[in-house]
């Protein structure tokens, strides 16, 4: 299992990354990637391209729906060019109010718009390594103009492209499309035993000539060096479980533990126009819901149960880092799981 940690801090300070990306280089870590919440992962992951030489470039996740295929497509290349092919582009759909009023973009059927998106992508990048003319018509996209002045020079090898599901469709579509899924941290041992393996496989069944399927988990970690660091920490991943389980999307994982009236009450509640909605949702996570998303210990403890939870079909795990503030901490807990190999 390769082991990745997050560039930067949660609020996305671009001045971290050259020196984080190359301490991660430096202690053997396997790849770095950025998330899509308060910057934008191209840029973070193109400068640490440039502060590194082997470690892989994990978008986990780039909003794919507030992007055009194309935009993408240039993006992608371009940074798979200058880091020596070392991009593995994550893409999620985040939700219809993110995308229809934080990005003012269209929002339709998001499996199939997944999949046409990938697959619009894959058709440019065809297009600009061939010479063949592009002629790519979709149901939401249509690409039919690349003239040689916009056309990339060079032999460039596609990114892998992994896509970010929890609900049984997306997944299937991950597997049909993509080479391969990023686990939501909103998702159990169970819901991945029992909904997502098996998802991923019919998808897989469907697919046409894609290799084996790369699997990457980021399991909440609950861990500090003194008691209040730890409740710290745990305060801010039930946050996140709150959060996450107020999307109705994804109800499917509550549910299967029947907690689904949770949900609901979390729905409801994130819907207020109220002071303190977002602490009264945390303080409905009680330690045995907490327990379902999250691993809690010591930095080696924590290691111990995430190898134990990924079952042997985790093939690449990026560090949380909802729950582990400290740069420090985090190359801690990797450096443990790496040992456990």
């Amino acid at each position: 299992m390769k082991v990745g940690i997050p560039l930067g801090s949660l609020d996305g300070a671009l001045s971290d990354v050259p020196e984080r990306a190359a301490a991660a280089e430096t202690a053997g870590f396997d790849s770095v990637s950025f998330s899509e919440v308060k910057s934008d992962p191209m840029l973070h992951l193109t400068v640490a391209a440039g502060a590194t030489h082997r470690v892989d470039l994990l978008t986990n996740i780039v909003v794919a729906f507030a992007r055009s295929p194309m935009m993408l497509a240039v993006q992608a290349r371009t940074l798979q060019e200058y880091s020596g092919g070392r991009l593995v582009l994550g893409l999620g759909s985040q939700i219809k109010p993110h995308i229809e009023r934080r990005f003012s973009m269209p929002w339709s059927a998001p499996a199939p718009r997944m999949a046409e998106f990938v697959s619009a992508m894959r058709a440019i990048w065809h297009a600009w390594s061939t010479g063949d003319p592009l002629d790519f018509r979709g149901e939401f996209y249509t690409h039919t103009l690349m003239t040689p002045m916009f056309s990339p020079a060079g032999d460039v090898p596609d990114p892998a492209v992994l896509l970010a599901a929890v609900g049984e469709q997306m997944t299937e579509t991950a597997g049909r499309v993509a080479d391969g899924i990023l686990l939501h941290p909103f998702s159990t041992e169970r819901y991945i035993r029992d909904v997502t393996r098996p998802a991923l496989e019919r998808g897989r069944a469907k697919s046409a000539g894609l290799g084996p399927v790369e699997i990457v988990g980021s399991t909440f970690v609950v861990t500090g060096e003194t008691e209040k660091e730890v409740a710290a920490s745990a305060a801010a991943v039930r946050g996140q479980v709150a959060f996450y389980g107020s999307t109705p999307a994804y109800r499917g994982v509550l549910e299967l533990h029947g907690l689904g009236d949770l949900g609901a009450e979390l729905t409801r509640l994130s819907k207020m126009d109220a002071d303190g909605r977002w602490q009264q949702m945390a303080d409905l996570i009680d330690d045995e819901t907490l327990d379902l998303f999250a691993v809690t210990g010591t930095p080696r403890e924590a290691a111990a149960s995430l190898r134990q939870r990924a079952g042997g079909c985790v093939t690449r795990y990026e560090i949380n880092n909802i729950g582990i503030r400290s740069p420090r901490m985090q190359a801690e807990v990797a450096a443990a799981l790496q040992e456990l190999q």
